[in-house]
């Protein structure tokens, strides 16, 4: 992907994750540090496993405009601080109430419910820091760094990621119509998915109609990623996912196969796939990673 020797995507997914796990391992404090439960409750939940998606996609993107995905590392880790944050607050009783994640006991199952609480914060907090220091992302200019950063904060926030779940939470056990789903899934899944894309692309000094085009990518790829999971959490088994199955109609969770049925659900997955594939057709082989995530997003198993 990107050379002469294309990677297979499960090499590819693969190495990149190892790279995205030893830099987390190195800018997350350990557990010698005081007091230590935080530390061990943080690192339970980050180190649980995890396909890391987003950092990849935002390696990737930087990749795909002409850039380093290494230069890019310390904000792809802090989206996935982020990521993993709001898992271990979506898994709490308050909000989803899920006694597994990734196969293992979910956080606050093993350190309880206020640690899981302050190691979500505390995730949250680190992301900052980390994107905010300087010597980690030495040869950024600083202007495109505080535009990824706003960026990624607001998707994090009001109009991103919390205002889909404070939407997803007041709309179960409801009819709601389906411009409703669609601004869940836009705000709670898509947000953070496109932010990342975004964000590699921009540290790495894409021109603008780049950004556009990876753009409406992420837009169409996060959405198909969440109707992938609504099908998920049908079809598959806690085996197999890593976490219960069934879920979201136990809740009365609002989903695309609840509102569309399976099949139209599947159709709509796939188009979203193919158009994100037309919105970045004209860039080169440098992009094919990004061409293959779009396809492995619909075609998952877990």
């Amino acid at each position: 992907m990107g050379s002469d020797t294309p990677l297979s995507l499960e090499t590819y997914l693969q190495e990149r994750k190892r790279i995205v796990d030893e830099a987390l391992d190195r800018y997350l404090p350990g557990r010698e540090n005081f007091p230590p439960t935080i530390f061990e409750s943080v690192r339970y939940s980050v180190f649980a496993g995890g396909k890391r998606l987003r950092p990849i996609l935002c390696m990737a993107s930087a990749e795909a405009v002409g850039g380093v995905g290494s230069t890019v590392l310390p904000v792809a880790c802090a989206i996935e601080m982020i990521h993993t944050y709001s898992l271990i607050h979506d898994d709490l009783p308050a909000m989803d109430d899920d006694d597994y994640r990734r196969g293992k006991l979910t956080n606050h199952k093993v350190f309880g419910e206020g640690i899981a609480i302050l190691a979500g914060d505390a995730l949250l907090t680190e992301a900052f820091h980390l994107m905010s220091a300087g010597d980690r992302m030495k040869g950024v200019p600083a202007d495109r760094l505080v535009t990824v950063i706003n960026e990624i904060a607001a998707a994090a926030g009001f109009f991103g990621m919390v205002g889909g779940q404070v939407a997803d939470l007041e709309s179960e056990g409801k009819v709601v119509e389906k411009e409703t789903l669609h601004y869940i899934h836009v705000h709670k899944t898509e947000a953070m998915i496109t932010v990342p894309i975004r964000a590699g692309a921009i540290l790495s000094g894409a021109r603008e109609e780049d950004v556009t085009a990876l753009t409406e990518y992420g837009g169409k790829i996060g959405l198909a990623f969440q109707i992938a999971d609504d099908i998920l959490d049908i079809e598959s088994s806690r085996d197999v996912l890593g976490k219960d199955a069934g879920n979201d109609e136990e809740r009365k969770k609002v989903t695309y196969p609840a509102l569309f049925g399976l099949e139209p659900s599947r159709k709509e997955a796939f188009e979203l796939v193919q158009g994100a594939l037309a919105d970045i057709k004209y860039f080169d082989r440098k992009a094919d990673p990004l061409r293959s995530i779009a396809t492995f997003i619909v075609e998952r198993k877990s």
